[in-house]
């Protein structure tokens, strides 16, 4: 999720769920190290919950890197040993960890001792051809003796070499049984399932095997998927599902904020295009706050709440605002 789930797409998705646990994009340990560090780390006090996922392979800078994620008030951290993508390889990360088990033990080891707050590990489950269970059984078992009681599985194998990572999304099978039966071999731990999951029902049918499910792509470009969250998977029967249309005034003045403070509006409406997906007249909004030009040119409230105003002028007249009780438009 590199360049999706910045502070301003998670601020989005907030609106929609109070309780939903939300993660950075992967930030590198040399962009913390060497980099601007409240680039990459400021966010806002509403986004909780919210973890910082990290990259790197070295302990000493990822217990820096964790330690700095704690002073900034992440309430977790977690090591990405998913990434399939030959950018991320280079820097011997990512999915290609899990060729060394032992060394990625001695990288939670290290941010668990820099650290008060969860480290957590994201992974597949097999690299290459690489597909018998032992393999990821005894990556599990090695990386929770060094402490890590969390473990989020993309169940699908990672294709190092050969594979875009969009492929590596879409080629590889999945195959849920294998999370499932983590959870049955290590039943102490916490194992969250991802990949591929798109609807309430498949979650809440994952949820009979795994303690948690993550997804990905399906919640940026349906982000609506998350309306129901809180009343479905949290017991929180209090939770208001909120109307597409208090959703986008919510970020309209978030908006409104930003551009007064020099930002760029095209920086958060970029996340909430699929908010309106499957709503008459959802491409003529997503038209007008696609518009890069016209997003550069606004500088005040006033020019926000214009081009929201002409955006929903295109929506249906029969109240496309209501919720949908169904997990995508």
């Amino acid at each position: 999720m590199m360049d999706w789930t910045d502070r301003h797409c998670r601020m989005f998705h907030r609106q929609l769920s109070r309780h939903t646990w939300l993660y950075t994009e992967m930030v590198t340990t040399g962009a913390l190290l060497h980099g601007d560090v409240p680039r990459h780390l400021d966010f806002d006090a509403a986004e909780h919950p919210v973890a910082l996922q990290l990259g790197g392979s070295e302990p000493v800078d990822l217990a820096v890197a964790a330690r700095l994620g704690q002073q900034w008030g992440y309430a977790e951290i977690n090591l990405n040993c998913g990434c399939p993508s030959e950018r991320v390889q280079r820097g011997a990360f990512g999915a290609c960890l899990m060729a060394e088990p032992q060394l990625v033990a001695d990288c939670v080891k290290a941010m668990r001792d820099a650290v008060s707050i969860p480290v957590t590990v994201k992974h597949r489950i097999g690299i290459d051809k690489v597909e018998h269970y032992d393999f990821v059984r005894d990556f599990v078992g090695t990386v929770a003796q060094a402490g890590c009681e969390t473990f989020v599985v993309h169940a699908r194998n990672a294709v190092l070499k050969g594979l875009s990572p969009k492929e590596n999304r879409e080629i590889p099978p999945l195959r849920y049984e294998v999370a499932y039966q983590l959870k049955k071999d290590f039943p102490q731990l916490e194992i969250l399932i991802n990949g591929g999951i798109v609807s309430y029902d498949e979650m809440a049918a994952h949820l009979e095997h795994v303690d948690g499910v993550m997804i990905g792509r399906e919640a940026y470009h349906q982000p609506y998927v998350l309306a129901e969250m809180d009343g479905r998977f949290y017991a929180d029967a209090e939770a208001p599902v909120r109307s597409r249309l208090e959703v986008e005034l919510a970020m309209q003045r978030y908006i409104g904020d930003l551009v007064e403070r020099g930002g760029y509006m095209g920086a958060v409406t970029r996340h909430m295009l699929g908010l309106y997906r499957g709503v008459a007249g959802g491409r003529g909004w997503r038209r007008v706050l696609s518009d890069s030009r016209r997003m550069s040119a606004a500088r005040t409230h006033a020019d926000v709440n214009a081009l929201f105003e002409e955006a929903r002028s295109h929506l249906c007249s029969t109240d496309p605002m209501e919720p949908e009780h169904r997990a995508a438009a």
